[in-house]
């Protein structure tokens, strides 16, 4: 009985008989308030221990030898697709041109409307038994070596197509005119499609394959950058000032997305301003920040976040700058870990102990107060001191 009575002495939660107990209005008013705290700060607990939090941290950069998808989806309101080629290059020297893998193009309208939707590459006439160098028609059982039409630099050299007739006219020194005689060319039908998409647009969506070091890539005329405009103007005598570069970006990203990734140049726009007729270089320099997202399960996302700032470069001076919309991308030697993480029990249940113990001890203090505060009141009213 004794152990009995020193444990009754230990209790902190003495009661109190009911016959003692005061209850007041505003003791029911601050229980209903405190107790509507507790309910909404209960389950905001339970939101957040049911979703998962982030957590990032930064560190560094030591992968090596890695390539990395570039997605892009960029439409040119007032530019032909078969004016339109993607090009790569890197520090390291790695180089394509003229890209046609994993793009798709569609031709659009001034309205915006899709006329035609191909894979790049895809569609090209059918070559029919093509001119040999010899000056008769391709047999079944003979090896195609087109004419370079004069320019040949040795007995065996072949032009097999219009690229290569262009290259070895250049090489020469000699302008290539009347494209439409050129057996190559003519079979090729590049003229006759240029004439065809006569005041439409394209819209470019695909990825390229990149080395992850910095590089560049871009939307520009022909095959490479010194020579593409050049055979433009050989074919159709177009002028640099109508080579137009108005674009829409509506999609790009470096690698793949994770939740919450923000793309800064999704849905930005630029028009180019045809009042000084001059065309050229419209540049985006990217800074690319590697990343990985981890998420609750586990499952790890290797993408990138990036920055961007913007200029325009005019195609004046010499050499002047080949016309197209360029992005200059340069990698960050640091790089972001986010990490998705639950709230564990313990946590949980710690917090919800501190709010339903607060509140009410707060509560608590503000009802003594209010309580106290109204019997001093009452109390020299009744003795007449008050007013």
């Amino acid at each position: 009985m004794e152990l009995w009575s020193k444990l009754r002495n230990l209790d902190a939660y003495p009661k109190v008989n009911e016959d003692f107990y005061s209850r007041t209005l505003s003791g029911g008013l601050i229980t209903i308030l405190s107790s509507l705290a507790i309910l909404l700060l209960f389950f905001s607990e339970i939101r957040l221990y049911l979703y998962s939090a982030t957590e990032s941290k930064l560190t560094v950069d030591t992968s090596r030898g890695e390539r990395l998808h570039i997605n892009f989806d960029v439409t040119f309101p007032a530019l032909p697709c078969s004016l339109v080629a993607v090009d790569t290059m890197d520090v390291s020297g790695e180089q394509h041109y003229d890209i046609k893998h994993d793009i798709i193009k569609k031709r659009i309208d001034h309205l915006g409307n899709v006329i035609e939707s191909r894979k790049d590459g895809v569609g090209a006439p059918k070559i029919e038994r093509p001119l040999q160098k010899h000056g008769g028609r391709l047999d079944h059982n003979e090896v195609y070596c087109g004419s370079c039409y004069g320019s040949e630099e040795s007995d065996d050299q072949c032009c097999n197509s219009c690229e290569e007739v262009r290259d070895a006219y250049r090489k020469k020194g000699w302008a290539l005119t009347n494209v439409e005689l050129i057996d190559q060319c003519k079979r090729e039908g590049f003229v006759q499609r240029l004439k065809d998409e006569t005041g439409e647009g394209c819209k470019i969506h695909g990825f390229v394959n990149v080395n992850k070091v910095a590089g560049n890539f871009h939307f520009a005329p022909g095959k490479s950058l010194e020579q593409s405009f050049n055979f433009l103007q050989d074919l159709l005598n177009l002028q640099p000032e109508s080579y137009n570069i108005s674009h829409k970006i509506n999609k790009l990203s470096f690698g793949e997305e994770f939740p919450g990734v923000v793309n800064p140049l999704d849905g930005v726009g630029w028009t180019q301003d045809n009042s000084n007729g001059l065309t050229g270089m419209y540049q985006y320099f990217v800074k690319v920040v590697p990343t990985i997202y981890t998420d609750i399960r586990g499952r790890k996302i290797h993408s990138n976040q990036f920055s961007v700032t913007e200029h325009f470069r005019e195609a004046i001076g010499y050499p002047r700058p080949p016309p197209g919309v360029y992005f200059f991308y340069e990698f960050s030697p640091i790089k972001v870990d986010f990490t998705e993480e639950n709230t564990s029990l313990l946590h949980f249940l710690t917090n919800i102990c501190a709010i339903v113990g607060g509140i009410f001890t707060v509560a608590g203090i503000v009802d003594s107060f209010v309580y106290h505060g109204h019997r001093a009141i009452k109390k020299k009213m009744e003795l007449g001191k008050l007013g």
